[in-house]
């Protein structure tokens, strides 16, 4: 077994991304663009109006690719398992293009940059397959929707992959990056243009003034525009919260003895088996070019997994069953948002004044739909004009989005009250937690919870900051993690993403 690390392949390999020293008082220096969250779409945005000869910080609140982008498996494709079925189902036809061709653009837009600055791009056919009888409709339907969107797909029976498949569809020429190397790459192109990327540094209040004033863990900033590239945004305005949904999947790197698949594959079925080929950088020998192959799958809510650690176990079993020898190397797991429309959020923020801006809802296909949404962006601030922007902008609300929203705001309300009902029934035992396990109970009314990391025994609030509900424990990585809107935090109750701008108090 690896030990309980959540170290993804790209960052253990990360080349180092060069960032500024951050000031200890930002002393309310002014910028023109102020972009909160360094990952693809972050410093993606940053660059466009750096290139437009703006003023440009970024502010990252731990360090350059640590949360999604960083833990993705970087998948550039217009075929993203049937998430193009789905979005028939929920929307128009027209707003399907506009997803298809924003999608597109992003996937060409970021080679084309990863060419031109010596960014390593694989060039890979994506396949969506039926690992089950049951799987082979919904592979049809994704079929029979992407000629509807005038994709050149095909129905094929894969015959690289070591087990029984009914079906599946392929697109050609697709691609696959590792996403560090894309960020050092961004990194240093906005410095270069003059920007600044400033990390631990925490966003925490924002007020919409003119210009916008933005409170930080080190003072305060002005910017004549503010872009959340959050994740979720950690702004309550919007009620962005209500309208996506946090999901936490998993993926382990192996080496794999003999041959095994070149494609990039995701299955039709549930649990989702997702599989690409990465290039080693790190061998023990010091040689390079070697590679391994990646398998991730197993998503869920974020928070009300009873034990992540059972979905790295299911990953490993699954691998070895059908790729013989296979030895796990690293495993990781990262959080996307599902939005109730099934297309991403970009836009203005509603009672920002037309100066905050935000970018959510990518469902784990982030790599072409964040450069989409960081175009969208530019071109809506700098006066430009993007037909599928636009599309996607005045899209309708369908009633399946309502109620898909109705339905996830309801089973928050759920798990709120089992929260606390749980916290008040469990008494707190009479020795501490052992290594790596956890406790929730509680002092009079207020939910406590209490693990041992490290030999350390922590007792922080299990309330989360956020909109208050009772923080689950992660036996994967030793975190604390709200299971109503997402927002993670360390066993001592450091912040690590979602919503929440503040820490779990020490108790």
């Amino acid at each position: 077994m690896l030990t309980r690390l959540e170290t993804s392949l790209w960052r253990a390999q990360s080349p180092g991304i060069e960032t500024d020293p951050p000031p200890i008082d930002f002393a309310r220096r002014r910028f023109d663009i102020v972009v909160a969250g360094a990952g693809i779409t972050g410093l993606t945005t940053a660059l466009l109006f750096a290139r437009a000869g703006l003023s440009v910080a970024v502010l990252e609140a731990r360090s350059v690719g640590a949360v999604t982008t960083g833990n993705s498996t970087a998948k550039l494709s217009v075929l993203q398992g049937t998430r193009l079925s789905d979005i028939l189902a929920h929307t128009t036809l027209r707003t399907a293009r506009a997803y298809v061709e924003a999608n597109r653009e992003g996937r060409d837009w970021l080679i084309r940059y990863c060419e031109e600055h010596g960014v390593p791009v694989q060039r890979r056919d994506a396949f969506t397959y039926a690992a089950t009888p049951d799987a082979a409709d919904a592979v049809r339907r994704e079929y029979e929707a992407t000629r509807r969107l005038d994709l050149p797909t095909d129905l094929v029976e894969p015959t690289e992959l070591p087990f029984e498949t009914h079906g599946a569809v392929r697109l050609a020429d697709q691609a696959q990056v590792d996403p560090m190397l894309v960020l050092a790459a961004l990194a240093a192109d906005v410095r270069d243009h003059g920007g600044v990327i400033y990390e631990k540094s925490n966003v925490r209040r924002v007020r919409a003034s003119k210009p916008v004033d933005v409170e930080t863990n080190r003072g305060v900033v002005l910017a004549g525009k503010l872009i959340l590239a959050t994740g979720m945004p950690i702004l309550d305005r919007g009620l962005y919260w209500a309208k996506v949904v946090p999901q936490r999947s998993y993926a382990m790197a192996f080496r794999v003895p003999g041959e095994f698949p070149k494609g990039m594959y995701i299955s039709a079925d549930t649990p989702t088996r997702s599989l690409r080929t990465a290039a080693d950088r790190m061998l023990p020998e010091g040689n390079t070019g070697d590679e391994l192959l990646i398998v991730g799958g197993n998503g869920h809510v974020t928070g009300r997994e009873p034990s992540p650690q059972a979905q790295f176990d299911d990953l490993e079993r699954w691998t070895g069953e059908h790729f013989p020898g296979a030895v796990p190397t690293h495993r990781w797991s990262a959080q996307d948002y599902e939005p109730a429309g099934r297309v991403p959020y970009v836009g203005w923020l509603p009672r920002g004044r037309g100066r905050v801006f935000l970018a959510t809802g990518y469902n784990k296909w982030g790599m072409a739909n964040s450069v989409a949404a960081s175009l969208t962006l530019a071109s809506d601030i700098l006066g430009g004009s993007i037909p599928w922007a636009r599309t996607l902008h005045n899209r309708i609300t369908s009633p399946q989005d309502v109620a898909a929203g109705i339905g996830a705001n309801a089973a928050v309300a759920v798990h709120l009250v089992r929260g606390y009902l749980s916290a008040w029934q469990t008494a707190e035992p009479e020795t501490p937690p052992a290594e790596g396990e956890a406790i929730v109970t509680h002092n009079g009314l207020r939910p406590v919870g209490v693990c041992t990391v490290a030999g350390e025994t922590s007792r922080v609030s299990a309330r989360c900051p956020h909109l208050g509900g009772v923080v689950t424990w992660n036996d994967a990585e030793l975190s604390w993690d709200c299971p109503l809107h997402g927002s993670r935090f360390a066993a001592d109750g450091a912040r690590l993403e979602g919503p929440a701008r503040w820490d779990l108090p020490r108790r």
